[in-house]
């Protein structure tokens, strides 16, 4: 390892100080004592995938896949959790406790929870069989607003303190009136808004905050009412999507100050990297089709630089004449050596080396559905990056209709998984087959040591043929935590 790679992992104060004690599940509490130590967890077995049914009056449900190549129903569905209410549209989800509670061996990383668009949250418990998780809780809608007036819900994250995050898009009404609900953890009562009332309304999407550094930083992806309906370029220049992160003082919840992205930037993704003591993270701005640095200056200031720009490019046969990448998903390795992101209407994910993190490389790329296949109607017209157009991408004899869209990264950093959903109106919009056929669920080996992306063949899990119904799979968790679960205090 690099003596730049060790400083930017924080190594030294990281793993040495904090020596690998055992794995999830242990008498130390739950999670890892550190990233690194993460790393060296066991390799995963099960997948939580949250899934939306397609064409039927059907209430969304939790998918569990098996993943483990050992096993007789590898990447099958093993079990599903209905949830008992329509129209949730399931997005994210996130753990009642985290690897911050290691050291605590009261806490248990038993309990998934499920924030929805509708504003409803469910409680999943997982810690009773993890193969066949069942519903512990739902707190209703009318709580949440009466107590935060938040709806929308999108992100969930747990605190060192015993309290879960979830962010509010907007509030009842789709303005972007969004902030961050708290949850008791252990009564899973809601305890009101975390930021403080007279900083609000602000736009409200993703988070994640790093308490070393006193910080928590937000983005604001734009209006529900007007990006639940799907893209429509009538919505930009009216400020009706977002432009700001905003900066936040993790110990007296006030706003310090928004950082301008530009207009219908759109910021939606935020990750900081994996070691507590790192003042480096990225935010996807999918509009845009780039990718920002933000670092902590010398003076203490926060700021953000673009370090990755997405060409779009010139096309006929499509909806509109120039066809973004729609950067709607990105994490990283929890060495922090590697960020990946894909491109949901271009249809390729990208690796890039981060050891350096104000100057990204990329060193593996993979196209895997999306809009751009050749033979098909779009033709490219213009092109900064490519050559020729991509092949369409088959697997196991079936043509993949829509772009890849959702990722979760194996623990070790050898192994991506890849979901093809985000929202409904945007699926039904841009890939029609796949809203009527449903969409897949595949893997991708990683090479870690030079780069580089390569479709597993074996691996494809087809959720259009579901029992009851065509479904779209979203975001992805395993059991014992992930590299996008975590935030080490």
């Amino acid at each position: 390892m690099s003596t730049l790679q060790s400083k930017v992992l924080g190594e030294e104060n990281l793993d040495q100080k904090t020596p690998h004690k055992g794995r999830y599940g242990s008498h130390h509490g739950p999670g890892y004592a550190s990233p690194l130590d993460a790393m060296r967890g066991p390799k995963e077995k099960l997948m939580y995938v949250l899934c939306v049914l397609t064409g039927t009056r059907q209430p969304d449900y939790l998918a569990t896949v098996d993943v483990d190549p050992e096993s007789p129903s590898y990447s099958q569905v093993i079990h599903r959790l209905r949830l008992p209410y329509l129209d949730d549209e399931l997005y994210h989800s996130g753990w009642n406790t985290s690897s911050s509670s290691f050291g605590d061996a009261s806490k248990e990383r038993n309990q998934l929870i499920l924030p929805c668009g509708s504003g409803r949250v469910y409680v999943v418990d997982t810690g009773s069989d993890q193969r066949a998780p069942s519903l512990y809780k739902v707190i209703e809608p009318r709580e949440i607003v009466k107590k935060t007036n938040l709806s929308f819900l999108t992100t969930s994250r747990n605190m060192g303190n015993g309290d879960v995050l979830i962010s509010g898009f907007g509030d009842p009404f789709g303005n972007a009136k969004g902030g961050l609900l708290v949850l008791d953890s252990e009564t899973f009562e809601v305890k009101g808004n975390w930021e403080c009332p007279e900083d609000g309304p602000i736009g409200m999407f993703d988070f994640w905050f790093q308490p070393r550094h006193n910080v928590l930083i937000s983005t604001d992806f734009g209006e529900p009412k007007f990006l639940i309906q799907g893209f429509n370029p009538d919505n930009l220049r009216k400020e009706r999507y977002g432009r700001y992160l905003n900066i936040w003082d993790w110990t007296t919840h006030r706003l310090l100050h928004s950082i301008d992205m530009g207009e219908d930037s759109a910021p939606m993704q935020i990750r900081f990297l994996h070691n507590p003591n790192s003042v480096h993270g990225y935010v996807a701005c999918p509009l845009e089709g780039s990718i920002h640095h933000i670092f902590k200056t010398e003076d203490g200031c926060w700021r953000a630089e673009k370090v990755i720009q997405i060409p779009n490019k010139k096309v006929s046969g499509w909806i509109y004449p120039e066809m973004p990448g729609f950067i709607f998903d990105m994490l990283i390795s929890l060495n922090d050596q590697f960020l990946y992101c894909s491109n949901w209407v271009h249809g390729d994910i990208r690796q890039y080396d981060i050891t350096d993190p104000y100057c990204p490389k990329l060193v593996g790329q993979v196209f895997v559905g999306g809009s751009l296949e050749k033979g098909g109607p779009v033709t490219v017209l213009e092109d900064l990056e490519l050559d020729c157009q991509p092949d369409p991408f088959v697997i196991q004899g079936k043509k993949v209709q829509g772009g890849p869209q959702m990722l979760q990264l194996s623990l070790d950093g050898t192994r991506l998984f890849v979901t093809y959903s985000i929202f409904t109106a945007w699926d039904k919009q841009f890939y029609p087959k796949q809203f009527k056929e449903g969409s897949i669920m595949i893997q991708l080996d990683v090479n870690t040591v030079h780069g580089g992306l390569k479709v597993r063949p074996e691996f494809l899990v087809d959720f259009g043929h579901e029992p009851f119904g065509p479904a779209r799979a979203r975001e992805m968790r395993y059991p014992g935590g992930d590299s996008t679960s975590d935030i080490w205090e």
